[in-house]
C-alpha cells in the first residue's frame, strides 16, 4: 500500500456541511482514523462522534493529524488546500470539483517546495482495503484485499474496474483516483513511482481517458523504470472530437488525445491495453501469472 497506512490520521476540512459529514461517517465506519474536523467559526462542536476545530493548525496541534480531506466549496477550497500544506500535512486529498485551473495554478505554485502531497481536486480518493483506511468517497463494498495497484483519472471507472477485478478475485493493494481536472496534485507518473517501491503490490492497473498525454507518459516511464507489470485501459474510444467528456481534462482537441492514438502509443511501448471493461480482469490475471 502507499500513501495511506496504520498511522494515517485523519481531518476533515468542510466535516459541518452535508458531504463533509456524511463520509466522515462512512469513512468512519470502514476503519479510517477521522480524529478532527475544521470549520471556521464553529470549533468546539462534535460532528459523528470527531472534534471540529477552527484551522488546520490548530487541528494539528491537538489531535496530531496527518492527512487531509477536503469537502470545502470550490470558491473556498484552494485557500483550504493550502492552509494544510502551510500545516505541513503530508497528504491532502480534495474532493471539491469545479475548482477553476487559474485557482489551482496557483495553489501548485504554492506548493513547490513543499512537503505535502495532494490527490485531486474532483476526484474519489485514495483506500486501502487491507488495513481498511479510505480518504475519500469510494464505495467499499467493491473493493478486496489483494496484490494490485489502481490508478484511475474517473472516479466512476475506478468503481467499475475495482468491482471487476474483486469478483475475479483480483484484490487490491491500493487505489487512488487521480481526478480528471487539467491541474492536479499527484499523476500517474507520481503514483507510478510509488507503487514500484511497495512491497505489496505485484501489478498495476491505471484507467486513463481521452485528453492530454498522462497516460503516455505513464507508459513511458513504465518501460524506463518499472519491474512490476502494468495492464492499461483507456475510456473514450467513440468520444467526438472537441467535445470535452465529463471531466474538464477530457478533451481531444487538434487530434490529439484521442483513445485510439492513447491505445497505439501504449502498445507500441509494449504496455497490456485492455480493449474493454470485460478484457480488464482477464487481462490482470494473465499478466500475474507470467
Amino acid at each position: 500500500m502507499i500513501l495511506v497506512n496504520e498511522n494515517t490520521r485523519v481531518l476533515v476540512q468542510g466535516i459541518t456541511g452535508k458531504e463533509g459529514t456524511l463520509h466522515t461517517k462512512l469513512c468512519k465506519n470502514y476503519g479510517t482514523k477521522i480524529v478532527a474536523g475544521t470549520s471556521p467559526g464553529k470549533g468546539g462542536e462534535i460532528r459523528e462522534g470527531v472534534p471540529v476545530f477552527n484551522t488546520v493548525k490548530e487541528a494539528k496541534r491537538e489531535q496530531d493529524v496527518n492527512t487531509s480531506l477536503i469537502f470545502v466549496p470550490a470558491p473556498f477550497a484552494p485557500d483550504a488546500i493550502m492552509e494544510a500544506v502551510d500545516a505541513e500535512l503530508d497528504l491532502v486529498v480534495c474532493i471539491t470539483d469545479g475548482i477553476p485551473i487559474l485557482d489551482m495554478m496557483k495553489v501548485k505554485k504554492y506548493m513547490a517546495g513543499k512537503k505535502t502531497l495532494l490527490i485531486g481536486p474532483n476526484c474519489p480518493g485514495i483506500i486501502a482495503p487491507r488495513i481498511r483506511v479510505k480518504v475519500g468517497i469510494m464505495p467499499v463494498k467493491v473493493h478486496k484485499p489483494g496484490n494490485i495497484g489502481l490508478i484511475s483519472r474517473s472516479g466512476s471507472l475506478t468503481y467499475e474496474v475495482t468491482s471487476r477485478l474483486s469478483k475475479n478475485n483480483l484484490g487490491q493493494s491500493t487505489c487512488i483516483g487521480i481526478g480528471g481536472d487539467p491541474i492536479c496534485g499527484l499523476n500517474f507518473v507520481d503514483c507510478l513511482r510509488l507503487f514500484e517501491e511497495d512491497p505489496e503490490t505485484d501489478l498495476v492497473c491505471i484507467v486513463g481517458e481521452i485528453g492530454g498525454n498522462a497516460e503516455e507518459k505513464a507508459a513511458e516511464f513504465a518501460r524506463q523504470y518499472m519491474r512490476k507489470k502494468l495492464v492499461a485501459y483507456i475510456c473514450g474510444i467513440n468520444a467526438p472530437k472537441d467535445t470535452r467528456m465529463g471531466h474538464a481534462g477530457a478533451i481531444v482537441s487538434g487530434g490529439k488525445g484521442s483513445a485510439k492514438e492513447k491505445i497505439e502509443k501504449l502498445l507500441q511501448l509494449g504496455i497490456d491495453v485492455a480493449l474493454s471493461l470485460n478484457e480488464i480482469p482477464e487481462k490482470v490475471a494473465h499478466a500475474l501469472r507470467i
